[in-house]
């Protein structure tokens, strides 16, 4: 796997790096090459797999035609079952504008390393070459929307401005997913979209009303009990709020919760873990209730999380 090449960028003193300059030209001229060998190809929906057998093709090469934007998710990762979706969607319905490379970090850890992934999902664009951050955690589709249309006038701005040609139909979504055309989720996702988390919760009630065992229902119930928490906060109020009160369990509580919903999660647990070394009584046991619910929108399984039980039971005991 050939990882994301540095692009010219300017030195402390103000002269062009002429070595970084050339590194990012021979970069593009080996890839214009290959497009044009069409050892590239079209892709075969906006929606693509990518390991690290054809990240360069399909990713850093493709990239100097039309934008890439990479999921980096997990099969075990609940935020990814409400997030990827809503990509999907929108990959889909931009008909060759950029695609959506879907990457497996379990499958393809060189390539979470390579972005430095610290949680999942995490969001990734890829510009002629160069890596764009974009962020990490599950979004509303508004949000998702607008991260979207930065990244086409960054590619506009450096000169993509086509689409490319799909090869075939869009990507069924991964079996580990629920259905995006499950009209039970649908509902679930235009509720969260448009901001009425009561309506929201409903839907995921009426799934866990038929398959009472339902993760995604469950997790989903719980995601939305974080966007209603959150909803209108101004986040570095929130954050600046917890510098101030330390041992306010209310304070650190939505600070966590913030932080949380920008994928910041091992500062969400740290955060709560701290509070309740510091506390005793029913403030201990509300500040490891909040920590424990946001363990389950992550997921048991996620390292971060295994990481943050062991520091909970130590503070604990």
């Amino acid at each position: 796997m050939t990882t994301p090449t540095p692009g010219p960028r300017m030195p402390a003193g103000g002269a062009v790096d002429l070595a970084a300059l050339a590194v990012a030209r021979q970069a593009q001229a080996a890839a214009e090459k290959r497009i044009a060998d069409g050892a590239v190809g079209n892709p075969p929906a906006a929606v693509i797999d990518v390991g690290e057998h054809d990240f360069q093709t399909q990713v850093i090469d493709r990239s100097f035609q039309v934008p890439v934007i990479i999921d980096l998710w997990a099969t075990w990762c609940q935020p990814c079952k409400t997030l990827s979706p809503i990509l999907e969607k929108l990959a889909n319905a931009a008909e060759g504008a950029w695609i959506l490379a879907k990457v497996d970090v379990d499958a393809s850890p060189r390539i979470a390393q390579a972005f430095q992934v610290q949680s999942v999902p995490s969001i990734v664009a890829v510009i002629k070459g160069q890596p764009v951050p974009l962020f990490q955690g599950a979004l509303p589709e508004p949000q998702v929307r607008q991260f979207i249309e930065e990244v086409l006038l960054m590619a506009s701005q450096s000169g993509l401005t086509g689409v490319v040609a799909i090869d075939g139909e869009a990507a069924d979504t991964d079996d580990e997913l629920p259905d995006a055309s499950d009209p039970r989720f649908d509902a679930a996702f235009d509720a969260i979209n448009a901001g009425d988390w009561d309506a929201a919760e409903a839907a995921y009630r009426d799934v866990l009303s038929t398959t009472p065992d339902d993760l995604d229902a469950t997790s989903g119930i719980s995601q939305v009990a974080l966007l209603r928490r959150t909803d209108g906060v101004d986040e570095q109020a929130a954050l600046d709020a917890a510098s101030a009160q330390p041992d306010s369990l209310e304070a650190q509580a939505l600070a966590a919760d913030v932080e949380l919903l920008s994928g910041q999660a091992e500062q969400a647990f740290a955060r709560l873990i701290d509070l309740v070394r510091r506390t005793s009584g029913p403030e201990r046991a509300a500040a490891r209730e909040h920590v424990v619910s946001l363990f389950a929108l992550i997921g048991e399984s996620d390292p971060v999380v295994k990481k943050a039980r062991g520091a909970l039971a130590s503070a604990l005991y």
